[in-house]
């Protein structure tokens, strides 16, 4: 069999040799197998054409084998005309822990120098695979980007794991713990705040601790080490662990069941939407006469672009206040979003009533509105948002509300953080401001971070220093205005909002290093965006420093995180 078979793995300079590989599979009856198809997306087109013109007389014996990823460039006539199989990881933590025991013969656990600690740090690898797998149910609160993590990443830990304890004379902890965290798990991750969740995740399943017998991994203790055994002991161990596991066996509150459900739930009624009849029908008169209202509201409500000219002239650019550019450049990137709003809407009434010609665009707007989403030809101009479209249209009224009300009557006391449309460039302006006020290196100066007890409407006059600000909301925590620190969320409450917050800018600032937790904060609940060049999403916006009474790790698993604009 294996003079029949060829195999290569796609990529860049790859494909003419795949081409003649399957051309003479095809004349002389070869198994041909093509793996990881969805590097090479340029070259799936000629793989569509030689698959379409496979000629009468091809060999019986010839078979093309593809591999690849989930990827939208797959041909989709491939797909339809071959047999399709799936390999994903068993869902459960009690099923994907079987599966990596029964992936290695019950000899293998014998083989080591060290077989005690092999064998138990071997659990504690396969309890971080299943974890890290699992934890993508969850969505941002699991990981900010789902990652692929594979049986082959943990396979490559087993044999590094097998291959030092032989060498080492104790275990080396340090070089494992790097090794999986940092290369064979961590090189997938491109995200830094998820690299600090994997290790942290790491760290307490690959630790000392983990030699010793009862060693818990979740703090109901229904997942610990057990003394050392054979391959079958363990897995009538693990048989005893439930079939769904909770929340807190991935540290996190129970309250990400719900944002689990509520995921799922939006994502099956997104797929209903998208498969939903085009088709003209009886009701196409009815359906017209909604989006015509529809959109006379949103006409009604969202106002006119601004005057930039005006903004220009009452705010000029000024070495000693930075916020006025800003200001006059969140007016431009509003403008842009307002001027599309009202252009389209107005098209789109007159093409209703056959005055112009119903483009792709004005009708890809008419099925939006009518099932209340926001049109893509906006979001292309518009700030992130998860909002539906109702929602939206408030919220984008209270912006310009915020905009208009800063032009007209000066720096406001509090800043609505939630209602800029490019948040970074307020925050750049506003230690610009304080460098230049004392004459000073802008790379000298960070924010320091105090939260205030009053509320924003009872605050008449901004600090000397720095701004306030708020419109923040907590998840996965909640705020506790008495004690004045993060605690656990109550029951059922998936976000909790933030008490105004005094962003004071310090010079050398030494950052504490016990009793807070470092949140970092996004424009929207999803927290996935663009690599920007910086090394961070471009739905990132700043580190706060949260005083907590618990350790950082204990909210890193919790995956709490600050957001500037909730998805209702």
């Amino acid at each position: 069999m294996q003079k029949r078979l060829v195999f290569i793995s796609l990529g860049q300079g790859q494909g003419p040799k795949s081409e003649r590989m399957v051309k003479d599979g095809v004349e002389n009856g070869m198994w041909v197998l093509l793996q990881n198809c969805h590097l090479a997306t340029s070259w799936m087109p000629t793989l569509e054409r030689l698959v379409e013109n496979f000629p009468d007389n091809t060999n019986a014996a010839f078979r093309l084998w593809l591999t690849s990823m989930p990827s939208a460039a797959f041909p989709v006539a491939i797909l339809q005309n071959g047999v399709k199989m799936t390999n994903e990881p068993p869902k459960g933590m009690r099923a994907n822990v079987t599966r990596s025991y029964l992936s290695y013969p019950p000899d293998f656990f014998e083989r080591s120098k060290k077989v005690p600690d092999f064998k138990k740090l071997f659990f504690g690898l396969c309890y971080f695979h299943a974890l890290i797998q699992e934890r993508r149910k969850f969505g941002p609160l699991g990981w900010n980007i789902a990652y692929e993590f594979t049986h082959g990443d943990l396979h490559c830990c087993i044999r590094q794991l097998h291959d030092f304890l032989d060498k080492y004379d104790q275990v080396p902890f340090k070089v494992i713990t790097f090794l999986s965290g940092q290369i064979n798990y961590g090189g997938r991750v491109t995200d830094d705040w998820d690299r600090r969740t994997l290790i942290t995740l790491l760290d307490a399943c690959v630790c000392p601790a983990l030699l010793d017998v009862g060693y818990e991994l979740s703090p109901s203790a229904v997942y610990q080490t057990i003394a050392v055994t054979d391959q079958p002991g363990y897995l009538e161990y693990i048989s005893g662990w439930p079939i769904n596991a909770a929340p807190e066996a991935f540290g996190l509150h129970d309250n990400a069941d719900i944002t689990c459900a509520r995921a799922e739930t939006f994502q099956t009624l997104g797929t209903i939407l998208s498969i939903e009849p085009r088709t003209a029908s009886a009701a196409g008169a009815d359906k017209d006469e909604g989006v015509i209202e529809a959109a006379n509201s949103i006409l009604g409500k969202v106002r006119q672009p601004f005057d930039v000219a005006e903004f220009s002239k009452n705010y000029p650019t000024q070495y000693e206040q930075s916020l006025n550019t800003v200001l006059v450049q969140e007016a431009i990137r509003f403008n842009r979003l307002l001027d599309i709003i009202h252009k389209s809407l107005k098209d789109l009434l007159k093409a209703i009533k056959g005055l112009v010609v119903m483009s792709a665009d004005l009708e890809a707007v008419l099925v939006s509105l009518s099932n209340n989403q926001v049109p893509k030809l906006w979001e292309a101009k518009a700030y992130p948002s998860l909002k539906p479209l109702a929602a939206w249209v408030l919220d984008l009224q209270q912006r310009t509300d915020f905009i208009d009300s800063w032009f007209k009557n000066g720096l406001p006391p509090t800043f609505w953080l939630s209602g800029f449309y490019f948040p970074q460039a307020f925050l750049t302006g506003t230690l610009q401001n304080f460098a230049r006020k004392h004459q000073i290196s802008i790379d000298t100066v960070s924010f320091g971070f105090q939260y205030l007890t009053p509320e924003v409407n009872t605050i008449t006059e901004g600090p000397e220093d720095g701004v306030y600000i708020y419109g923040l909301h907590i998840e996965g925590a909640r705020w506790d205005s008495n004690a004045k620190r993060i605690d656990e969320s109550l029951p059922k409450q998936l976000y909790t909002e933030m008490p105004v917050v005094w962003l004071n800018p310090v010079v050398d600032r030494a950052a504490p290093t016990k009793g807070i937790y470092i949140s970092p904060c996004y424009k929207t609940l999803r927290r996935a965006g663009t690599l920007s060049t910086t090394g961070h999403s471009t739905n990132y916006v700043l580190s706060f420093e949260l005083p907590s009474s618990q350790p950082e790790s204990h909210w890193i698993k919790r995956g709490v995180a600050l957001v500037l604009a909730l998805d209702f």
